[in-house]
């Protein structure tokens, strides 16, 4: 099986120089298509719980504290898989790896649908974050390796690109809320079906996204996207164009994370987006139902079209940011002040019209910078450290960032009220702001070095 996950060697034959444009934009086409499918199954799986939460505390008796533990419990499960999985992934085919990932995944989620055991649950809650770490990291070095900062000679720039993939978790979290409906159209009410049929959908979308997807370019027989598109990684003023290295994980994460002042900041900001995206994502269906008048069926689609609807806004910050050749905290900013406007409104107005519209609009306004700071960490570090770095902020994203925003606005909202709730989430967002400040004023120093 290990086996199975290595890199493949070089291609033994080139592709001729006639047609490495041609080949390239069709491999980069069908990885992006593969990367992009194969994330929403993962997120079909990561949801059905999420998605599912009144249900499951009306059947099952739990509270809203436990609900928190048992999320939480997958944050602290996949912030810690994220980094080590994410380091493996740097080691491994990306495309075997990711749909590796998903098929284990799609397994236990069918037995965590077959227990009402509190217990139980948290523990397949934990074993479930483990393998759905094996998803982001895999996908982002494919996503680094096949795409270049600039559009000469390929399908689409990096920054594009990775926004397209990234929006696939909105598209999965919508397959998500659509697959409970399907299976209740088929199977009746059952919460258990609702875990199979996701699991179901998953496994298919897993097989074809192997077939399609790729490893390297150069298991293909064509160069490296830095060969291809004439660029350069830079990290600290140093010129870097290995895609593999022979160094130690742990020089490589002290040398590119640790140390690195700038990926360090990104984490930052991303760990305070992430408090902000799980502490309103996470309680929709709750919120919307216990203190905005929504009907519980009105809440589910909503937690859907949060997702779905934030899909524009973030394919067109990563088209702003390749427009701005790359500044990506630039382009950021403007989305955070708005941001913190939008969350003003959703905390306050009542009438449920207005809402839709104020949340639709925050789920852009959330989605969009986090995936941009998802590919402002990989730029900042070689192409062989793209998934140390993945994981890295995954690890601060979820051991801290979806705790809190689950687990601590759950226990803040029960204590003191969901306006004490309320102020946390103001706080991380004013300190994604300022972290954007420092990180553009970096990155358009780096960039005058390239």
């Amino acid at each position: 099986m290990f086996n199975f996950l290595k890199p493949l060697p070089d291609a033994a034959q080139q592709v001729p120089p006639n047609k490495v444009e041609s080949s390239y934009k069709k491999w980069q086409f069908r990885v992006l298509l593969s990367t992009s499918m194969i994330y929403i199954g993962y997120y079909i799986i990561r949801l059905i719980f999420t998605a599912q939460q009144n249900e499951i505390r009306a059947a099952y008796g739990f509270s809203l504290t436990q609900m928190g533990f048992i999320l939480s419990m997958f944050g602290i499960g996949y912030g810690v898989s994220k980094l080590i999985m994410g380091t493996l992934a740097d080691h491994s085919n990306a495309n075997r790896y990711i749909a590796f990932g998903l098929l284990a995944s799609s397994v236990i989620n069918v037995v965590l649908g077959s227990t009402k055991s509190f217990t139980l649950i948290l523990l397949l809650m934990l074993m479930n974050s483990i393998l759905q770490g094996m998803g982001a990291a895999a996908a982002q070095r494919s996503i680094s390796l096949w795409f270049g900062r600039n559009k000469k000679g390929s399908f689409l720039a990096r920054g594009t690109a990775y926004s397209i993939w990234s929006s696939a978790h909105n598209f999965g979290a919508f397959a998500a809320v659509a697959s409970i409906n399907l299976s209740v159209f088929m199977f009746g009410s059952s919460v258990a079906f609702s875990f199979y049929t996701a699991s179901a959908i998953s496994v298919i979308i897993a097989i074809i996204s192997l077939w399609l997807g790729s490893d390297r370019p150069a298991t293909q027989g064509l160069p490296t996207i830095e060969k291809y598109s004439g660029e350069a990684v830079v990290v600290d003023g140093e010129v870097v164009q290995s895609e593999l290295t022979d160094d130690s994980v742990f020089k490589v994460f002290t040398k590119y994370i640790l140390k690195n002042k700038l990926v360090m900041v990104i984490i930052l900001v991303s760990l305070s987006l992430y408090v902000v995206r799980f502490g309103i994502m996470s309680w929709i269906p709750g919120y919307l139902t216990e203190h905005k008048g929504f009907s519980q069926s009105e809440a589910k689609w909503l937690f859907g079209i949060f997702e779905l609807a934030s899909v524009p806004g973030v394919i067109l910050l990563g088209y702003i940011s390749d427009l701005l050749k790359g500044r990506r905290a630039m382009a950021m900013i403007g989305s955070l002040i708005l941001l913190a406007v939008d969350l003003t409104a959703y905390f306050y107005v009542t009438n449920h019209a207005a809402l839709i519209v104020i949340l639709l609009l925050l789920g852009n306004l959330i989605y969009a910078p986090i995936t941009i700071i998802g590919l402002m960490v990989n730029e900042a570090v070689p192409k062989f450290a793209v998934g140390m770095s993945t994981g890295a902020m995954g690890f601060a994203q979820y051991i801290f960032g979806e705790v809190i925003g689950t687990l601590g606005v759950a226990s803040i909202a029960q204590t003191y009220g969901w306006a004490a709730a309320d102020i946390v989430i103001y706080l991380f967002t004013a300190i994604a702001v300022g972290g954007a400040i420092y990180i553009m004023i970096k990155q358009n120093s780096m960039l005058k070095e390239v």
